[in-house]
């Protein structure tokens, strides 16, 4: 999901937004998925899921693989697409938590095109655009959401209906997602993401990872970057190539058969509210492949 200043540089298009400069030569392959893989996907909002990693979803099904996703949080805190959607130009809270609900019905419909059991498709509801603030100042004290005016997790069909919005209870609910599903492939979002939603998710799944002591299961993905992807729109048979501010990752690319980016393209348009007016943005993503980075020991 866009942060404001992001969503101006998706609406205006590459004219305004800078080349990139690094160009890349061939990336490696990752290693194929085995059937006793289990892939899960941290996505800090609804579409998240679709954008980086839909395509290595199927592979992993295809293969025999369990596939899995968690929800950090409903993107209840997107105001300019709200008053799009919900057809008002003062979206207040009740209209920002409803908006939250119908994009996790999106993001729910979307997993389900990619083949994800419903009992593998998790939902946390923390609080969009805030989970930078619940690893700092609001770790162990609850956050106040300005846009859906919650305190708490405000979605019956959470994993923790009513938990306090503090970042202990946060990563108390992903540890317990990722101790039941007992992922052995884990995708989260890179420390040079853009979005502070994006990075805090991904710090936050390393640690927790790190924790267990299963560092090595953590692959990075990445959604924000300045003037990255190139060209805008749909371009399905173009390469993705990591952008110029995460250069120095060691991505390796998963090829995508024409069969996965047209169901990757089918899920992107599940999230019916984002396409309505970022269209060509998200569509940036259905390409010839994706890339993923190891995470690397501190």
């Amino acid at each position: 999901m866009l942060g404001p200043w992001l969503v101006l540089a998706a609406l205006l298009g590459p004219a305004v937004l800078p080349a990139p400069t690094w160009a890349a030569a061939e990336l490696p392959r990752m290693p194929q998925l085995r059937a006793d893989d289990r892939l899960l996907v941290i996505a800090p909002h609804p579409d998240d899921e679709s954008l980086c990693c839909a395509g290595l979803l199927q592979q992993a099904l295809e293969r025999g693989a369990s596939i899995g996703v968690v929800w950090i949080t409903a993107g209840d805190g997107f105001e300019f697409d709200a008053m799009l959607v919900q057809h008002t130009l003062w979206p207040g809270s009740a209209v920002m938590r409803r908006f939250g609900a119908l994009r996790l019905r999106e993001a729910q419909a979307a997993a389900d095109e990619l083949g994800v059991p419903r009992a593998a498709q998790y939902i946390l509801g923390y609080p969009d655009r805030g989970l930078l603030a619940l690893s700092g100042d609001y770790y162990n004290q609850p956050y106040h959401s300005k846009y859906t005016d919650a305190s708490a997790v405000p979605y019956a069909s959470a994993l923790n209906p009513g938990a306090s919005y503090t970042g202990a209870n946060l990563e108390r609910d992903l540890e317990r997602v990722i101790a039941e599903f007992r992922p052995t492939l884990v995708l989260a979002a890179a420390p040079q993401d853009r979005h502070t939603d994006h990075s805090a998710s991904g710090a936050l799944a390393r640690r927790v990872l790190e924790r267990r002591g299963e560092l090595g299961a953590l692959r990075y993905w990445i959604v924000h970057a300045p003037g990255w992807p190139r060209p805008r729109g749909l371009e399905s048979d173009l390469e993705m190539t990591p952008p110029a501010n995460a250069a120095a990752l060691a991505w390796q690319s998963a090829p995508l058969t024409a069969p996965q980016r047209a169901r990757k393209l089918a899920a992107l348009r599940a999230h019916g509210s984002q396409m309505q007016w970022m269209q060509p943005f998200l569509e940036s993503f259905v390409r010839a492949n994706e890339i993923f980075a190891a995470a690397r020991p501190p």
